[in-house]
């Protein structure tokens, strides 16, 4: 509420409406929320943004920070396993045990998921002795810095977090692969907008959001920017959520 409270008065200030911040607990309640008209606006997932836009047709993807067309994952393993850094995929995780984040997370599950059957031919509880799902990035760290799992897939941003401010848990579970980029993080409005709220509103919003230009609001996301964004940018997730059985 502190963090993103503040973007909502911004938002009320630039567009001559009440807006208020609504939190959920993850990513399947934001899409509901969304489907169920509790929430017009939404910063979503890459995945969830789609599932978003599916739910209520006509929704829009508006912006998108300046580093969510080149998102990555890392793939980190605890220190007893002797896996290092590489630039090819870890095959000498074979047998170990892996966590995803939540299962349907753009940067802990999807994009994971899809370079482990890639790269290896096999699904992921095939290739791994092991596979959970921590339920978020912060919480895969952990299971991975404490050896209850050997392996784990997050955003990269969570883990630099963790590093530049000097967390243990980043001593003990050491990035072993990054993925390729991929896109991610999207605001997404309701396709029912312009009609509640007045003709060209939701290109007003979009300008709002690529006009938000202060370094404390956009440092809640955090991101250094927010630039355009369409539906189409997202075409690889859907692809990729279609193919893994995830999106219908």
């Amino acid at each position: 509420m502190e963090r993103f409270g503040n973007v909502a008065v911004y938002l009320s200030g630039e567009l001559g409406v009440p807006v208020e911040y609504v939190p959920v607990k993850n990513y399947a309640a934001s899409v509901t929320a969304f489907r169920n008209d509790q929430i017009q606006l939404g910063w979503f997932g890459g995945l969830s943004g789609v599932q978003a836009r599916l739910a209520v047709p006509g929704s829009q993807a508006l912006a998108q920070g300046d580093e969510d067309m080149k998102f990555i994952s890392y793939f980190i393993a605890h220190e007893s396993t002797g896996l290092e850094r590489s630039d090819d995929f870890p095959a000498g995780a074979e047998g170990m045990s892996f966590t995803f984040g939540a299962q349907t997370s753009t940067s802990g599950r999807l994009f994971p998921e899809f370079y482990i059957r890639e790269e290896t031919g096999q699904a992921p509880d095939e290739f791994f002795s092991q596979v959970g799902f921590s339920g978020d990035h912060g919480q895969t760290l952990r299971l991975v810095s404490t050896g209850a799992f050997q392996v784990g897939a997050l955003n990269y941003t969570v883990y630099d977090t963790a590093v530049a401010e000097g967390a243990p848990e980043s001593e003990t579970a050491r990035i072993i692969w990054q993925t390729p980029p991929y896109p991610d993080y999207n605001w997404t409005i309701r396709g029912d907008a312009d009609e509640r709220f007045g003709e060209g509103f939701s290109e007003r919003v979009k300008a709002a959001l690529i006009g938000m230009d202060d370094p404390d609001l956009l440092a809640s996301f955090p991101r250094a920017a927010f630039v355009e964004a369409s539906n189409e940018d997202y075409a690889p997730i859907e692809e990729t959520g279609r193919a893994l059985g995830i999106l219908d």
